[in-house]
C-alpha cells in the first residue's frame, strides 16, 4: 500500500471519531444552543415566560436526545459516562422552570466538547504532521531517454532511477547514484545536522534533500520503505485511546452517586426542589472528561517531538510506573556498526580465517555479517564456492563448501558442538568475538568492535533515578562481551548467550513490575511484545522489532528512553491532577449550592470557567521536554 494511501486510510478509518469531524459536529450543536440561549436570555429579560419555556424545551430537548444517544453508545461499549449528570441536571432545570440555567448547562456541555476537540487537534499536531508530510510523488528518470517524468509514489518500483530535487522529500528507500548529497534527517532520525553521503550509501525515505538535485536508485517500493512504517505507527497512535481516559470514566459511578446524594439531601432538608437542580448544575465534572484525553494526546505529541512514536496512549500510563528494565546489547546499548579490528588464528591463518568467515557470513542477516564480508572485500579476498548454507537462528551460519568441507561461523557454543571446548579471549568494552571452524577444528577468532552508544551509561543512571530498581542486560552475545559492556554502562545483572525464547522467560521472571524492554533486532521482537512496555531502537530504519514494540525511537539516541519515561510520568501527573481538580472543585461547588448560596445560573457559569481552566491545565503536557545534554 502506498504511503499516501496509508495516510488517507489513517484519516478515513477514524473519520467518524476524528477530531475535525467531531469538532464540526459539536460546533454546530454549540452554535444551535448559543442561539437558543441568546433568545432565551432576551425573552427572560423581556418577561416573556411562555416563549422562554418553549425555547428552553426545544433546545434542551435536542441536546438531551443527542447526549442520551451518545451515552447509550458508550454504555454498549462498556463505558459509564459522566454525561448522565448533565442530562439529569437539564431535566431538573426544566422541571423547576430554571430555563436560563438549563440553557447554560447545554452550552457548557456542547461548548466543552467543542473546546475538547479543538484542544485535542492542537495536542495531536505533531503526530498529524508526520502523516501529512508523507511524499506523494516521485521523479523517475526514463532509462533510455533520460527524461524525468512525475509519477505517483505507488508507481515506483525497486530498481527505478529517481531524481530528487533540492528541498524535496525522498520518496522511497534507496541508494545514492550521484557522487554526493547532503540530507536533512531531522524529521525521521532526529539528527539536527544535515548528513553527507557518497555514491553507494543508503538513503531513507521521508528525509529531505538539503543540497542540489541528485539521482538515486529505489531499493524498496513505497509501502515497504522506512517512512511508510513510521506512518503505520503514527496511524495506530492517532487512533488509540488511553486507559487513563477510561479511568476517568470509572469515576463516574461513585461521583454520580455522591452528586445525587448531595442533591437529594439538599432537597430533603430544604424542602425546595430548586436546590436539587442547583446542586446538579455544578455536578457536571467536565474536567474529568476533557482534561485527561487532552493530557494524553499532549504527552504523545511531546514524545513525537523527541522522535519517539508512541503507538497507544496506554503506553504512557504503564511507562510512568515502570520498575524494571532490560536492554539488548548489539544495536541498543552499542551502535550496531561493528568493524573487524583483529583476527586471532588457530588452525588456519588470519587471512584464511577471514575468507572462510566471509564465505559463510554472506548468507547471514546478523549485524556482524556485513563488516566481516566488507573486511574480506577490502583485502580483495576471493570467496569460496558454497553448495549449501543455512543460518541457525541466534547461533550462527553453517555452510558446506565445494569439496565437502563444512564451515561454521558464530557463537562459541555453536562452534564447540563440532570443535570441542574453546578458550575464549578477554575482550574490551564494545568488543565481540566471532568464532570460525572448519570441520572439527577451530580455524580462528575474529574480533569486532561495536562502540557503546555515547549516552548509554547516562540513560541507565537516569532510569535508576526515576525509580527503576532492577536493570538487566539480556543478549545473545558471549558472556565476556556482555559483561564488558554491562560494566561500562553500569548494569550489574547480565544474561548472556540467550535465545529469543529465553529472553522472553527472563523478562517475564523479573520481579518488579511493570517491565520495560529496549531492543532493535528481529530476534528482539518476541521479548518486546512480551514486556509490559517494549521500545524499539529503529534508528536508520524500522525492523520487525518496531512492529511488536509499544513505542519506537526513530533517532539513534538511546537517551530518548529516559526522556520518554520522564514525559510519561509528567503526562500521568497532569492527567491525575486534572481528575482530582475536577472532583474537588465540583464537590465544593455542590456543597455551596446545597446550602442555597449558589443560584443555578451563577453555578452554570462557574462550571464553564472551570472547564476552560481544566483544558489549559491539560495542555501543559504539550510542553517540549529538553533532554539532559
Amino acid at each position: 500500500m502506498p504511503v499516501q494511501a496509508l495516510a488517507a486510510q489513517a484519516s478515513e478509518s477514524s473519520r467518524a471519531l476524528s477530531p475535525t469531524v467531531e469538532f464540526l459536529r459539536n460546533r454546530k450543536l454549540m452554535i444551535f444552543v448559543l442561539v437558543g440561549l441568546t433568545t432565551g436570555v432576551v425573552l427572560w429579560l423581556a418577561g416573556a415566560e411562555m416563549p422562554l419555556a418553549v425555547t428552553a424545551y426545544l433546545v434542551l430537548g435536542v441536546v438531551i436526545v443527542v447526549t442520551a444517544i451518545d451515552m447509550f453508545k458508550d454504555l454498549m461499549r462498556g463505558h459509564w459516562g459522566l454525561d448522565i449528570l448533565a442530562v439529569i441536571a437539564m431535566i431538573a432545570t426544566l422541571a423547576v422552570q430554571e430555563y436560563v440555567a438549563g440553557l447554560i448547562i447545554a452550552l457548557m456541555l456542547t461548548g466543552g466538547e467543542a473546546l475538547e476537540d479543538f484542544a485535542t487537534r492542537r495536542a495531536s499536531k505533531e503526530l498529524d504532521q508526520l502523516l501529512n508530510r508523507a511524499p506523494a510523488f516521485a521523479g523517475r528518470i526514463h532509462p533510455s531517454t533520460g527524461e524525468v517524468e512525475r509519477i505517483a509514489i505507488d508507481e515506483v518500483k525497486a530498481g527505478d532511477e529517481l531524481l530528487v530535487r533540492s528541498s524535496e522529500i525522498l520518496p522511497v528507500d534507496g541508494v545514492l547514484i550521484s557522487d554526493h548529497a547532503t540530507i536533512d534527517e531531522s524529521s525521521v532520525t532526529g539528527e539536527p545536522i544535515p548528513v553527507s553521503y557518497r555514491a553507494g550509501d543508503q538513503l531513507l525515505s521521508g528525509t529531505v534533500n538539503s543540497t542540489t538535485s541528485f539521482s538515486m536508485r529505489a531499493q524498496k517500493i513505497a509501502s515497504e520503505s522506512n517512512y511508510a512504517s513510521i506512518v503505520r505507527l503514527v496511524e495506530e497512535a492517532v487512533d488509540s485511546r488511553a486507559p487513563m481516559v477510561r479511568l476517568a470514566d470509572r469515576y463516574a459511578v461513585p461521583f454520580t452517586i455522591v452528586a445525587l446524594l448531595i442533591a437529594g439531601l439538599a432537597w430533603f432538608f430544604s424542602g425546595d426542589p430548586v436546590r436539587f437542580a442547583e446542586v446538579l448544575v455544578v455536578a457536571t465534572p467536565c474536567p474529568l472528561l476533557i482534561a485527561t484525553p487532552i493530557a494524553f494526546m499532549g504527552g504523545m505529541s511531546s514524545a513525537a517531538k523527541l522522535n519517539v512514536i508512541i503507538k497507544d496512549g496506554s503506553v504512557l500510563e504503564v511507562l510512568a510506573r515502570v520498575r524494571s528494565a532490560a536492554f539488548d546489547k548489539t544495536g541498543t546499548l552499542t551502535e550496531g556498526k561493528a568493524d573487524v579490528v583483529d583476527i586471532r588464528p588457530a588452525s588456519h591463518s588470519a587471512v584464511e580465517t577471514l575468507r572462510l568467515a566471509a564465505t559463510a557470513e554472506q548468507y547471514s542477516v546478523h549485524v556482524f555479517a556485513d563488516p566481516i564480508v566488507a573486511a574480506a572485500r577490502a583485502q580483495q579476498l576471493e570467496l569460496l564456492e558454497v553448495t549449501t548454507a543455512d543460518e541457525v537462528a541466534t547461533n550462527g551460519v553453517h555452510a558446506a563448501l565445494v569439496g565437502g568441507a563444512e564451515v561454521r561461523v558464530g557463537k562459541p557454543a555453536f562452534i564447540e558442538e563440532v570443535a570441542g571446548p574453546i578458550t575464549r579471549p578477554v575482550l574490551g568494552a564494545g568488543e565481540a568475538a566471532v568464532y570460525v571452524s572448519v570441520g572439527d577444528e577451530l580455524a580462528g577468532i575474529i574480533i569486532l568492535s561495536d562502540p557503546i552508544r555515547p549516552r548509554a551509561a547516562e540513560t541507565v543512571s537516569r532510569l535508576r533515578e526515576a525509580g527503576v530498581t532492577e536493570i538487566a542486560l539480556v543478549t545473545g552475545d558471549a558472556r565476556s562481551t556482555a559483561e564488558s559492556v554491562a560494566h561500562t554502562v553500569g548494569i550489574r545483572t547480565v544474561h548472556a548467550e540467550t535465545t529469543p525464547q529465553t529472553k522472553v522467560e527472563i523478562v517475564q521472571a523479573m520481579r518488579s513490575r511493570p517491565v520495560l524492554m529496549v531492543g532493535d533486532g528481529i530476534n528482539d521482537a518476541p521479548v518486546l511484545a512480551a514486556a509490559e512496555v517494549g521500545i524499539a531502537m529503529a534508528g536508520r530504519g524500522a525492523t520487525v522489532a518496531s512492529e511488536s514494540a509499544a513505542a519506537v525511537i526513530t533517532s539513534n539516541d538511546i537517551a530518548r528512553v529516559a526522556d520518554v519515561a520522564y514525559v510519561s510520568r509528567r503526562t500521568v501527573k497532569i492527567a491525575l491532577q486534572s481528575i482530582w481538580m475536577g472532583i474537588i472543585i465540583s464537590v465544593a461547588l455542590m456543597l455551596v449550592a446545597a446550602f442555597g448560596y449558589l443560584p443555578a445560573v451563577v453555578g452554570a457559569l462557574l462550571q464553564e470557567i472551570v472547564d476552560l481552566v481544566a483544558i489549559l491545565s491539560a495542555l501543559r503536557a504539550l510542553r517540549t521536554y529538553k533532554s539532559v545534554q
